[in-house]
């Protein structure tokens, strides 16, 4: 898509250099496209670029089409197919988003509360506090770029009042009632806060900002309703699995048989550590 945005842009500031401007309201309709073919010009050199600007965005627009169909044949093989399908109920959270954001973050279960996903995605506020003073930011933009990048970009769906469109009923079919709940009642708050923002003189941007947060959580709550169970789940992990952290570090690796001999250095380590501690605060007491 950023290809195809960027061969778009292209060509209009082709036009544009040579004065020539669409007369409608919107860009890159059927209308749009038939003044584009009506377009003329008198040097040779200009209409052959010109005419190489439409193929690149014509190929640009083929290979998007071509990679989506590929994504919508190889879903149903997924895994995660069900969490796909079903936070597609959302409002503003079409194929593209929704599979977007389920590959971005992977399994829904290991985050305990929906602020955990807000934090991941980079969507909660950045922190300055210091004693009784709060002082917070924009947001901290860690995690998936690409994920809360299509959160924010639906979020804007939710200035408009409430309701169920033709596209979105038919996303909704074969659905859960309990997700179709959810991202109605997700609706309802978001749309109702969006204009509670603005009114209370909050930018726009800021304003769906906090809509592309709450989303996140919305979609939380209906993928902890459909996700499916995972034999790899911390919860059955056999034993020679744990995951142990080395220490220092900021990887985390798996240790088999190796496990144990491991666990046993880093309990002898601490406890070494503990007796220096100790043995300090022997040495030199702390005044009252």
């Amino acid at each position: 898509m950023r290809v195809a945005n960027q061969a778009r842009q292209h060509l209009q500031s082709f036009l544009l250099r040579h004065g020539r401007q669409y007369p409608g309201k919107k860009s890159w309709t059927k209308a749009y496209r038939r003044w584009l073919s009506t377009n003329r010009f008198e040097h040779s050199a200009q209409q052959i670029v010109f005419q190489d600007y439409i193929h690149a965005v014509t190929d640009a627009e083929a290979r998007v089409a071509r990679l989506e169909a590929q994504i919508a044949e190889l879903l149903p093989d997924w895994s995660l197919a069900p969490v796909v399908q079903a936070i597609q109920a959302m409002r503003g959270v079409a194929f593209i988003v929704a599979v977007t954001v389920v590959a971005e973050v992977g399994d829904f279960r290991r985050f305990a509360t929906p602020r955990q996903l807000m934090a991941y995605l980079g969507l909660t506020p950045t922190e300055h506090s210091s004693g009784n003073t709060v002082r917070r930011g924009g947001i901290t933009k860690v995690g998936s770029s690409l994920a809360r990048r299509v959160l924010i970009e639906g979020a804007w769906s939710y200035r408009m009042q409430p309701r169920v469109g033709r596209k979105q009923v038919d996303r909704m079919e074969g659905l859960p009632q309990g997700a179709r709940d959810i991202a109605w009642k997700g609706q309802m708050r978001m749309c109702r806060r969006y204009k509670h923002l603005v009114a209370c003189g909050k930018p726009t941007v800021v304003a769906n900002t906090a809509i592309a947060r709450e989303m996140a959580g919305f979609i939380w709550a209906i993928a902890q309703e459909v996700t499916p169970p995972d034999a790899h789940s911390s919860k059955t992990q056999h034993p020679d699995q744990l995951m142990c952290k080395p220490g220092g570090g900021t990887r985390w690796r798996t240790l088999g048989k190796h496990c144990e001999p491991v666990l046993e250095r880093l309990t002898l380590v601490s406890r070494k550590r503990q007796l220096q501690d100790a043995t300090t605060i022997m040495r030199y007491p702390t005044r009252a």
